[in-house]
């Protein structure tokens, strides 16, 4: 297996880039994140500069460890930061004996989270076509066995998009965490395997090439 770093790591598509996230995206971030909170009360996302400078500099020391890749999304047609996701939980295993085939170029597995969107940009193109760069890369490059996702149980919104595109639900773990907004959360668990992969790129490039791609 290889291990070479896995940051940085950009990847690049029609109207989304994702770009290694550093401290010179703070500002844009700031902006991004300051367009409309509203529905930010479930999710990660720092408001401030100082909040904003912590959460890249937490993210950057994870990606100094090995275990997150995180990028700043941009919308190419725009010329701007629209928000923040990144690889984490990054797996590695330890097989007791020969690992069954085929041996990944990267990872056993990862999750795709700390996902978050400007106000401007969440129901467009942006969340799409930012899964099918991560997830593309993610199977067809690292040759990952299986890609996690979860969010707040409560959070109806996040869960229609990772059902969307094609994650299936695997249970909730009670009192997983603290929630963002105070309290004890209960985590909803998503996961897609290398099998399950072409399948679901098929429904993303549609889902792309619609109109109204979310």
């Amino acid at each position: 297996m290889d291990s070479s770093p896995l940051f940085p790591l950009t990847l690049d598509g029609e109207r989304v880039r994702m770009e290694p996230l550093s401290r010179a995206h703070v500002d844009g971030l700031v902006a991004a994140a300051s367009e409309s909170r509203a529905h930010y009360g479930l999710t990660q996302v720092p408001d401030g500069a100082a909040a904003m400078a912590a959460y890249v500099d937490e993210a950057l020391a994870d990606a100094a460890r090995g275990v997150a890749v995180p990028f700043a999304t941009v919308d190419k047609l725009r010329g701007r930061v629209i928000g923040s996701t990144r690889f984490g939980n990054v797996e590695r295993w330890k097989w007791p004996g020969a690992p069954v085939p085929p041996l990944p170029s990267g990872p056993d597995a990862v999750e795709i989270g700390w996902t978050w969107l400007a106000a401007s940009a969440q129901r467009t193109h942006v969340n799409t076509e930012a899964k099918l760069l991560m997830m593309t890369h993610a199977f067809e490059v690292w040759g990952i066995r299986r890609l996690t996702l979860k969010t707040d149980e409560r959070n109806t919104r996040s869960r229609a998009n990772i059902e969307r595109i094609g994650c299936r639900f695997d249970g909730v773990i009670r009192a997983h965490g603290p929630a963002w907004d105070g309290g004890i959360r209960n985590t909803a668990f998503y996961s897609m395997l290398a099998s399950e992969w072409p399948a679901a790129r098929e429904r993303l490039r549609l889902r792309l090439a619609a109109p109204a791609a979310t």
